[in-house]
């Protein structure tokens, strides 16, 4: 996994804990991105799942599903 080969390139166990590697920073590092994202999905689901209700979902997908068919419901379109 992208974790066990960026903790086999660096020499210190406590590099290895850090919130970010060193050759990216903490303000662009993938670790920092995917620790950002685990968090904000257990938040999303300890406060009861999805950001939208099913009806309002569903509405949407069957909005776009009607403009997909309308538009000739090919996924490439010629310019």
């Amino acid at each position: 996994t992208a974790r066990k080969y960026h903790d086999a390139t660096l020499p210190k166990e406590a590099h290895k804990t850090a919130h970010f590697c060193s050759m990216c920073g903490p303000k662009f590092c993938s670790m920092k991105i995917s620790q950002d994202i685990r968090r904000d999905a257990a938040a999303q689901n300890d406060a009861g799942g999805s950001l939208l209700d099913p009806a309002t979902a569903e509405a949407g997908m069957a909005e776009m599903s009607a403009k997909f068919r309308a538009g000739g419901g090919v996924v490439e379109v010629k310019v």
